[in-house]
């Protein structure tokens, strides 16, 4: 098969020809109809979290069941799928608390001494968050996959996969935004734009947009944002201080920076709560001003929109098929698997939303 290969921080990555495994017991080859371009994977690109090579990105994906191993039972093959890296056993205490997005159970992934999923030129390649989308064919554990329809548009699937399961969980599931409350969210990319869009299904009631991209602020007016604040012409804090009368209910930190991780505690009103959604760079520590915990503000992180994604996935589906969470104005553009170091050129360069990449 195909597949795009990381080689190393600041390397393009090269499609090249990989074998892949047959599948274990509980293992399952998904063909891969769409994958988006997620910041998360130009983290690594980028050299701010580290990975070893060579290894196989992506992980915002949906496909087609082809094979399966012995013991799986969810799926078969002809199924139609999202893939989400959140894979769990079920059966661990993070899974029985309620909490699968945080399992860490080693008996869903293989192990150094078991036979490689993939291998180029003789090594050993790496599988991205569980799934490595950037390829033709993925082999990954029953336990990634939920289950679609086949009325659903691949690339409204892989979207539901990452950015919108994890913005728009974020604002629904991780800080329970309540109805007629205000939000601010930093970041219109594909999480952000999700982020508003779920603050918005939850019934808040001035959802401001904070980026420095005109185009992407003008997406954000057309999928819920209330009111929109350019960071590059005004000091964002004090104007959703004055927009809100004194700070937001909620915010909700979408890029991964630092400085924008502390404006996100700063704009939230005595008692509001701040969620941290970004990838903040390996190292980077955060600074609050202490006295200001004595006003009750609170600050939080966020994984994967705190999913149950064999539950909320398909929710978001109906959602999406209602009209209430649109999705198809998210795809800023579509490519092929060799497009990719483009999608990541354009994704810095403030471009696009989301990227997806077809398979069919």
């Amino acid at each position: 098969m195909k597949a795009a290969i990381f080689h190393g921080a600041h390397e393009p990555l090269t499609v090249e020809d990989v074998e892949i495994d047959k599948p274990m017991a509980h293992e399952v080859i998904v063909k891969t109809m769409a994958s988006g371009v997620c910041h998360s994977d130009l983290h690594f690109v980028d050299g701010l979290y580290n990975m070893a090579t060579p290894a196989i990105l992506g992980h915002e994906v949906s496909g087609i069941v082809e094979e399966v191993g012995s013991q799986v039972s969810y799926v078969q093959p002809g199924d139609h799928v999202i893939g989400c890296l959140s894979v769990f056993c079920g059966h661990c205490e993070r899974c029985l608390a309620g909490e699968p997005f945080l399992c860490r159970s080693p008996e869903v992934r293989r192990g150094p001494a078991d036979p490689p999923k993939y291998t180029w030129n003789g090594s050993r390649v790496g599988q991205f968050a569980n799934l490595g989308s950037y390829a033709e064919k993925m082999l990954v554990h029953e336990n990634t996959l939920v289950k679609i329809g086949n009325d659903v548009p691949f690339e409204v699937a892989a979207l539901i996969g990452c950015g919108v399961t994890t913005g728009v969980g974020a604002a629904m599931n991780t800080a329970e935004v309540k109805p007629g409350s205000t939000v601010a969210v930093f970041g219109a990319g594909g999480v952000g734009l999700a982020a508003i869009q779920g603050a918005r299904i939850a019934g808040a009631r001035q959802i401001i947009a904070v980026d420095v991209s005109e185009s992407k602020l003008a997406t954000a007016k057309e999928l819920g944002a209330t009111h929109i604040i350019d960071a590059s012409d005004r000091d964002p804090v004090q104007a959703i201080r004055d927009m809100t009368g004194g700070g937001a209910d909620y915010t909700f930190e979408c890029i991964g920076l630092k400085k924008t991780a502390e404006q996100c505690f700063e704009a939230i009103r005595d008692g509001g709560l701040a969620t941290i959604v970004g990838m903040i760079p390996v190292g980077t520590k955060i600074e609050l001003d202490g006295p200001t915990f004595l006003r009750a503000k609170k600050i939080q992180g966020c994984s994967m929109g705190s999913n149950r994604f064999r539950t909320h996935m398909p929710q978001y589906i109906d959602l999406y098929q209602q009209g209430r969470l649109k999705l198809d104005e998210m795809v800023t553009r579509t490519g092929r698997l060799g497009d990719v170091n483009e999608a990541f050129r354009a994704m810095k360069a403030g471009e696009v939303a989301r990227t997806v990449l077809k398979f069919d």
